[in-house]
């Protein structure tokens, strides 16, 4: 099933996903709960995700809540595999290009920083500003649906917001804006990057900022930018050899990190479960090894999703369920996925090499499979 330029669903009995029975689908079961938590309390009338597109039919709120009420159920955690194959049907995920598409990973980093301007603590982290705004277009064109634009009025015109560059340069000023001082620019840099950060704080204690906001200019991965001059290989590219140039070659450092035109603005979070990462997307925290970021385009931040890839160090894939919580910039396509690796250097190590082919699966619940194979049905 699919439909004109989006991906094409294949129904897939649970013996079929590879792996599906050696999974511990009890730590699904508790990132998925997460989820259920937030459809719980939305409006039944709502769509499951407002960012989705049609290409699959994940429906409304009211089309996930009796499964969610099920899944914090007792009984369910007694048998979270009895709940998944019982209560949801799953789907093979093929893109125009073909069943496998690019799984990267990400983290959230631990880096040194301030509440206060001092000392080392120099390059600041900033909250949203006042004047950035967010357009959603599909409100004027419901062919954009999903896509939004940001920007700030000027003169009674919309327009782009300052890029990296330019606020580097002075274009907001951070003595209002500024939530933490980093200690290593190049720490600050990859905490935009990764959208979230765990502070540790000069006296010890430990301080969280999440994502909060982006100034809508265009992304560009430094690691490309790297190979096209030359300076790295695509063999030898990852987040270690990145940070070893820039290391290397302070001089260059500022037009390497500003080739990246986007700029992200940040507000300071608890650290509530030390166990969990930051809040994403889906507006629930983060289960190390079991959130997953998607496409918001194509996939509903809440819905689980059966992943399939090596992951670094492996030789056999990973086969395990996950569930979409989370989004990025990079994360563009139907089979396209962000593995969140959990927090510190070493989930930093591991999502720095995380490059390879990987396999989606969506689970829908049974009721709401059977309008998407009925509307399927319609399509042909």
């Amino acid at each position: 099933m699919s439909d004109a330029s989006g991906p094409t669903l294949t129904n897939a009995p649970f013996e079929a996903l590879p792996g599906w029975a050696d999974d511990d689908l009890g730590a699904a079961l508790g990132a998925f709960r997460r989820s259920c938590d937030r459809i719980l309390a939305a409006s039944p009338s709502r769509a499951l995700d407002a960012k989705t597109g049609d290409a699959i039919n994940y429906g409304t709120v009211g089309d996930w809540q009796p499964i969610c009420r099920e899944a914090l159920s007792a009984a369910t955690a007694a048998d979270p595999r009895h709940f998944f194959e019982q209560g949801f049907q799953a789907f093979a995920v093929n893109a125009e290009n073909g069943p496998n598409g690019l799984m990267t990973g990400y983290y959230e980093p631990e880096i040194e920083a301030s509440l206060t301007r001092e000392g080392p603590y120099q390059t600041p982290l900033l909250a949203k500003p006042a004047d950035l705004q967010r357009l959603d277009l599909g409100e004027f064109d419901p062919g954009l649906k999903g896509e939004t634009i940001r920007g700030r009025l000027e003169g009674g015109r919309f327009v782009p917001y300052p890029d990296r560059a330019a606020i580097n340069r002075g274009a907001l000023d951070p003595g209002g804006l500024a939530v933490a001082w980093v200690k290593d620019p190049v720490d600050a840099f990859f905490t935009h990057i990764q959208g979230s950060a765990r502070l540790s704080l000069p006296d010890g204690s430990v301080a969280r900022v999440g994502f909060a906001e982006k100034n809508g200019r265009p992304y560009t991965a430094i690691g490309k930018v790297l190979i096209e001059r030359g300076a790295l290989s695509r063999e030898t590219v990852s987040m270690a050899s990145i940070r070893d140039w820039l290391a290397a070659n302070p001089d260059e450092m500022q037009s390497i990190l500003e080739a990246n035109q986007s700029y992200v603005f940040f507000t300071r979070r608890n650290v509530s479960d030390p166990g969990l990462g930051p809040v994403g997307a889906g507006g629930v925290a983060l289960s190390p090894g079991r959130s997953l970021a998607v496409d918001r385009r194509t996939h509903a931040l809440g819905a689980p999703i059966w992943f399939e890839a090596v992951l670094p160090g492996d030789t056999d894939p990973t086969q395990k369920l996950m569930v979409a919580q989370d989004t990025g910039s990079a994360i563009r396509g139907a089979v396209r996925g962000d593995y969140f690796w959990g927090s510190g250097a070493g989930a930093g190590d591991k999502a720095g090499e995380m490059k390879a082919d990987g396999r989606f699966w969506v689970l829908l619940p049974t009721a709401l499979a059977a309008k998407q194979t009925a509307l399927a049905g319609k399509q042909r």
